[in-house]
């Protein structure tokens, strides 16, 4: 078993990845297809906001590119991500995570070195993501324990 660890959802259809980008994107909030088309316009796109709705509504399966790439703009991602054979579906959701995680404040930095224009792979944001799983994890079964520190001994500064 993994403990909890959030697993990727099924994202095949457009429908579902649109919502699932809406969730991610605007937590807790409910999106007009106006105020997404909107939003769609002023990053330099077009799209209708009843072609958005007729998407979230399961009504379009068969989109332009031209309205994939207004949907990547209006959620700030690449737009291959709603392609129906995406190849950067994993490399979306895995920085999707890691950015609720920074918002949350489970991750208040991370330093990458050796990066090409690419950025970071999505399995080592899937192994950075695991890794603070598996702190928290552990956090949570030292606080059920007597008098065990927070494993804050050191300081880790190191003399130069």
């Amino acid at each position: 078993m993994d403990n909890g660890e959030e697993h990727t959802p099924e994202l095949r259809t457009l429908q579902q990845k649109v919502e699932y980008m809406v969730e991610e994107t605007f937590p807790g909030r409910k999106i007009s297809g106006r105020v997404f088309a909107d939003l769609v316009k002023e990053r330099g796109g077009s799209l209708s906001h009843s072609y958005f709705s007729n998407i979230l509504a399961g009504k379009v399966t068969q989109p332009s590119e031209e309205i994939l790439k207004a949907l990547g703009l209006g959620f700030g991602v690449d737009w291959r991500f709603f392609k129906e054979e995406s190849e950067v579906v994993d490399d979306v959701v895995a920085g999707l995570r890691f950015l609720a995680k920074r918002r949350t404040g489970e991750i208040s930095g991370l330093a990458g070195r050796g990066l090409d224009d690419d950025g970071l792979p999505p399995e080592l944001l899937q192994f950075a993501l695991s890794l603070l799983e598996d702190a928290k994890d552990r956090r949570s079964d030292a606080a059920g324990g007597p008098g065990n520190g927070s494993g804050d001994a050191a300081d880790g500064r190191s003399e130069q």
